[in-house]
């Protein structure tokens, strides 16, 4: 569907044919782009965005404009600074070009006409001068050349950047609507009631909202409905302790590195239906900083250990917007000041804050490494005692107010009223046929609400309810007199971590430890990466079930068979965490299918949480010895519905999801949704790895040959290591799918076999310049799926064999990849940096030798086009490709066919064996010189010394 939704965006006149003056560009940009009927997530939108200016730029001669509007805090600053990572574009902020102080949204504060004027002057190729305005000073303090040779895409952001003033000038149009603007809308209508409509409040909150900024986003081609505001995805620690000297705070340093000054007024702002005692949690806070303000919803953070871990969710706004809730009844109930003098090394900041109020400073450790961050802290001998309170808590103190973040007393939480309703599990998402909607729909206020029908909700707090097992489900085992009351919704990703967190947190206060977790819920749904994002905010374990897989009860790649499980050992090693002895936890090695041995784990006061997470992890037979029941539906298991289903549509066949369901997900509808009913939590998640920006894996790759000890030289010894995988990627298409007459990947849908397990790639991955952009995550299924999509009409039509040599230090991981077939490997970089993959590149000396096709693409062309037979596999191909669809229709179905291929049959297996003695020979080798190396060293300042005392 992404590469439909692109054409129909760029319908229109063929720019080749058009001269690149000014003049021109303004009378042909509102004819050559269609606007979409189709408003989308940040994902998608940040995804279509980058195709289009793709093919924009192939489309088009000269520089390409974008420009992305919408109301403060929506995300539009969040979305350019994304698309310019992987495009490598200019980014023009629209506040830059203020002519002084204002009151956040004015829109005769903004220069146009110096914009306009830059803007003309990049189009006709000449250098633009643009203004630099200072927030601190309020001021305009300098300007900044972009030099036009070195631009080919440019973005303008800002509020007004879709104004009819600028809109000829641009070629794709953008509006992002959503962030915290819908979230702040959302709360404010939960806290004040419905005695307020929502235009009401928008033209409280946002007064320049409806008559300056939503007129213009009608106008946008891609529309965006941004629905992130929070996220514990990637969190922020903190470390906290009093200043022993505040006047010397100084002198602490990152090599040198020069501090931050910074001075801030907080304010805290209280509903105006809350009594004086309500949860602090409920309030908003405001940060003003110079004449930025910034806001947070409520106090969304947790305390694990000595550590404050906080979301990234502070969003910028107006000043009017401050206005506008106080006009509403919104109370300021704290204000202070705080002066901050920051240092950072490019993984952690420490600063030394002054809070005015209580006349102390702090030392604050942040960082997004947690190990790290204790590192840091261990080496300069800080050991506290450390703060886990916010400002906020201590001033109340201070004044005699206790602390309010704490959860309620047990006492308190034990009334009962009525039993529990049980809810359904949340389904995989429903795509409809039609995916695009009607122009018609623009009739409905898409720039004001998250959805067409009703406000996001807001969480509510977890209830303690009686353990009678008349209660909510007879399974439940409860180790106490109360037990969680599950929430009778459905979550996204990021509430549903949230969630989760706050529900150990209450039975860690209400239990102690241990608390153990289930988290269950299809094939690809999300259950692993969930659990690992839980597991670094508490600091747990995380275990998996397809560790208690018995081998005799496992065929090959088979594990979907509820009796493969271990149930015994499981149950004996949950007992033993539960009595706080030491548990044998099994390690079971999925290539060779069997049990290598064990590993030791007990919980204590450092460690009390245990997570257990699988496909059967709510199963009754395991379900009533945890603590926690989390559901999870949605990921890759939905996106593959989606895929199946626009598959099927393309060729004239409309298929239902129920259908898909049965033969994709054969073992899901009766043996794992029964079980999702009962969860304490409901997850459904609707991130799409393939297209966020959040996942992004930057990826160089190169057929020249580079010596194992060129490499080595460029990663960290002390954290290196090698490993060598062996991979077979099986690639399906529909017959029938509509194609230019060569396989591509974008008609495909990969599956890779490696290790023993089977992994999913539905879409194709950005590719950049010499980069390839692609998710940084593996989505794992079951063999099963794989059969169903078999069944289904999928089609194999190609595949690749392959071994590879990893070396990897932790920040980049480089790759050395033996195609069957092709003569010589190729070598791939891989990091979450661009710059410090492009580097290392360059260290190795490949620049000028990157391709960015697709091995599929290398195979196939190393192939005879004449061998092609008329369904596009090749005659080369045809005999293995039908082994393997045999191997996995057999394992499959459930039944171990006689004609399964051996182990010994693949023909990579004596190159695997023959690189993994050439590792041990290298790394032997290296180890070698390197004791020679320091026992000649040693040798020589021996003799030195020996020399010197002899004169």
């Amino acid at each position: 569907m992404d590469d439909e939704v692109v054409q129909r965006v760029l319908e229109g006149r063929d720019y080749l044919q058009q001269p690149t003056t000014s003049a021109t560009s303004s009378s042909l940009s509102s004819s050559i782009l269609q606007s979409l009927p189709l408003h989308v997530s940040f994902d998608r939108g940040y995804y279509l965005l980058v195709k289009a200016i793709q093919e924009l730029r192939e489309k088009k001669e000269g520089l390409v404009t974008v420009g992305i509007g919408g109301p403060s805090g929506s995300g539009k600053t969040s979305l350019a600074d994304k698309v310019a990572s992987v495009i490598g574009c200019t980014v023009i902020q629209m506040e830059n070009y203020r002519d002084g102080v204002d009151e956040g949204n004015d829109l005769d504060s903004i220069d146009f006409s110096c914009l306009i004027q830059n803007l003309e002057d990049l189009m006709n190729g000449k250098d633009a001068v643009m203004p630099l305005f200072d927030f601190q000073e309020k001021r305009r303090v300098g300007s900044k050349t972009i030099k036009s040779s070195s631009v080919g895409v440019v973005i303008v952001d800002g509020t007004y950047a879709l104004h009819s003033k600028l809109r000829s000038l641009l070629d794709i149009r953008v509006a992002v609507v959503g962030g915290v603007h819908f979230s702040l809308l959302s709360k404010v209508q939960h806290d004040i009631g419905d005695s307020h409509s929502l235009d009401s409040l928008i033209d409280s909150i946002f007064p320049m909202f409806r008559k300056h900024i939503e007129p213009d986003l009608h106008h946008a081609q891609i529309r965006i409905n941004n629905s992130f505001v929070s996220s514990f995805r990637e969190p922020i620690y903190k470390l906290k302790c009093e200043s022993e000297s505040p006047n010397d705070n100084s002198t602490y340093s990152f090599n040198g590195n020069d501090l931050q000054l910074d001075n801030f007024i907080e304010m805290y702002l209280r509903p105006p239906s809350a009594r004086e005692e309500a949860r602090i949690s409920d309030w908003i806070k405001m940060r003003q900083s110079g004449i930025r303000y910034y806001l947070s919803l409520g106090d969304q953070r947790f305390v694990d250990k000595n550590y404050i871990i906080r979301p990234k969710a502070e969003f910028e706004v107006g000043r009017m917007t401050l206005g506008g809730l106080l006009a509403l009844g919104y109370i300021v109930v704290v204000s202070y000041k705080r002066a901050s003098k920051t240092v950072y090394n490019g993984s952690i900041s420490v600063s030394f804050e002054t809070i005015d109020t209580l006349g102390r400073t702090f030392i604050v450790f942040r960082g997004t490494d947690r190990k790290v961050i204790g590192a840091e802290v261990h080496r300069i001998s800080i050991k506290g005692p450390w703060i886990t309170k916010s400002y906020l808590e201590l001033i109340l103190e201070s004044r005699s107010v206790p602390r309010l973040n704490t959860p309620p007393p047990l006492v308190q939480a034990s009334s009962v009223e009525g039993q529990e309703k049980l809810v359904t599990a949340p389904k995989p998402i429903r795509v409809t046929p039609d995916l695009v909607n009607k122009l018609e729909d623009f009739n409905q206020p898409w720039t004001r609400s998250p959805t067409k029908t009703k406000m996001d909700p807001v969480l509510a707090p977890w209830r303690l309810i009686s353990s009678d097992p008349s209660h909510v489900d007879n399974s439940s085992a409860f180790r106490g007199p109360l037990q969680l009351a599950p929430m009778p919704d459905s979550y996204d990703l990021d509430r549903g971590l949230l969630l989760s967190v706050q529900a150990i947190q209450v039975l860690l206060e209400t239990k102690g430890f241990p608390v153990i977790v289930g988290i269950g819920g299809p094939s690809g749904s999300g259950k692993t990466s969930l659990a690992h994002k839980m597991a670094n905010i508490v600091g747990c374990e995380v275990i998996s079930l397809e560790t208690y897989y018995r081998s005799e009860n496992v065929k090959d790649f088979n594990y979907e068979d509820f009796s493969a499980i271990d149930l015994s050992l499981l149950s004996e090693n949950i007992d033993d965490l539960r009595n706080h002895r030491r548990a044998k936890v099994p390690i079971f090695d999925l290539e060779n299918c069997s049990r290598t041995g064990f590993k030791e784990i007990q919980v204590s006061e450092d460690c009390g949480v245990v997570i257990f997470e699988g496909v059967y992890a709510l199963h009754p037979d395991i379900r009533k010895s945890l603590d926690l029941w989390i559901a999870v539906v949605g990921g890759v298991h939905s996106h593959l519905i989606a895929r199946v289903q626009r598959d099927k549509n393309r060729l004239g066949h409309y298929i239902s999801q129920n259908e898909i369901m049965m033969t994709v997900f054969p073992m899901f509808q009766e043996h794992i949704e029964p079980h999702l009913v009962h969860a304490h939590v409901k997850i459904r998640n609707d991130f799409d790895p393939v297209l966020s920006p959040e996942s992004s894996l930057f990826v160089l790759k190169s057929n020249k040959q580079v010596a194992y000890q060129d490499i080595l030289k460029i990663l960290d010894q002390t954290k290196f290591c090698s490993s060598v995988q062996k991979f077979t990627d099986i690639y399906l298409r529909l017959p029938g799918t509509p194609s230019n007459g060569h396989l591509s990947e974008s008609e495909c849908i990969r599956v890779r076999l490696c290790e023993g397990r089977f992994a999913l790639l539905i879409r194709e991955p950005i590719r950049e310049g010499n980069f390839i952009i692609q998710p940084k995550v593996d989505f794992d299924i079951s063999i099963s799926t794989v059969a169903g999509l078999l069944n289904f009409g999928y089609q194999a039509v190609a595949y690749i064999e392959a071994s590879a040599l990893i070396y990897q230090d932790g920040k980049i991981l480089i790759e050395v990849d033996h195609l069957q077939d092709v003569p010589g490997p190729y070598l791939q970089i891989k990091g979450t940096n661009r710059e410090v993959v492009a580097a290392a590149g360059s260290t190795l000396n490949l620049d000028g030798s990157y391709t960015t096709k697709s091995y599929l693409q290398i195979i196939l062309e190393s192939l005879p086009p004449f061998e092609r037979s008329s369904s596009g596999i090749h005659v080369k191909q045809a005999a293995r490709l039908q082994e393997l669809v045999e191997f996995i229709q057999s394992q499959g179905s459930g039944s171990v066919a006689e004609s399964m291929p051996s182990r010994g049959s693949f023909p990579m297996e004596g190159v695997i064996e023959d690189m993994q003695s050439r590792i041990r020979r290298l790394e032997r080798w290296h180890t070698i010189n390197t004791v020679l190396w320091t026992f000649l060293m040693s040798a020589l300042i021996g003799y030195s010394l020996y020399q010197r005392r002899r004169r």
